[in-house]
């Protein structure tokens, strides 16, 4: 199975954007995307309906024909963690379903996850974003916010994904902010410690991100193998 779990060092990071880019330039080259986020806090009300932001950004860029209700079956309002949400609204979810939800009309396209808060954050009564990474045992993309910090945040997050077993695809540095420091370059020190591929993005004001052409070639290339944090002498 084709896909990618899109992650991140906490929320806020970025991981929409970035999977809207990736569902966009997919579609772009007539690749049939998938998209899921299956629970979503922090949903706007429109009447008696809870639209949730990130799954219908997905699913307009991803082109796909499948209802909402598929993409993202989960929402609730608070903008909590979606466990607390769910508690609130008297749910309990298990990674169970969630995987479920993912995995149901998973074969006819490309999988495109997109997870809750960080990759340690807890999805469902039962597991964490992490616990559900591994049960789609899809490669992880793994987002950050590009400031001072950074490189602890990206290495903890890239040895919990190397703890789990699971393939990193990369990892992709929003400059969710304007003004950069000149003189910080995380990609660089990122990419002195990594295997994987470290991608930069620029700060966007249209809220659409133009992903580099090697980053979406490589998801639709499965490769095996695990993460590898390189020793620094």
């Amino acid at each position: 199975m084709k896909g990618v779990f899109i992650t991140g060092t906490g929320t806020e990071v970025g991981k929409t954007l970035v999977g809207v880019g990736i569902a966009r330039q997919l579609d772009q080259k007539n690749i049939t995307v998938v998209p899921r986020k299956p629970i979503e806090s922090g949903c706007i009300r429109q009447g008696d309906e809870l639209i949730p932001q990130d799954a219908s950004a997905l699913r307009d860029a991803a082109n796909y024909r499948g209802p909402l209700s598929e993409v993202c079956p989960y929402r609730f309002e608070p903008p909590i963690s979606p466990v607390r949400a769910a508690h609130l609204a008297n749910k309990i979810l298990t990674t169970e379903q969630l995987v479920n939800i993912c995995l149901q009309g998973s074969e006819e396209g490309f999988l495109l996850v997109e997870g809750a808060g960080g990759f340690y954050s807890p999805l469902a009564e039962n597991g964490l974003n992490a616990d559900l990474a591994v049960a789609l045992q899809l490669p992880v993309l793994l987002v950050a916010r590009d400031q001072l910090g950074a490189l602890s945040q990206v290495l903890l997050n890239v040895e919990a994904i190397q703890m789990r077993g699971l393939h990193l695809a990369g990892v992709v540095l929003n400059a969710v902010d304007d003004e950069q420091d000149d003189h910080m370059d995380n990609s660089a020190d990122l990419r002195e410690r990594l295997s994987c591929p470290v991608f930069t993005n620029p700060h966007v004001t249209t809220g659409i991100a133009e992903l580099p052409d090697t980053l979406i070639d490589s998801l639709t290339t499965r490769v095996t193998g695990t993460p590898h944090i390189r020793a620094v002498r």
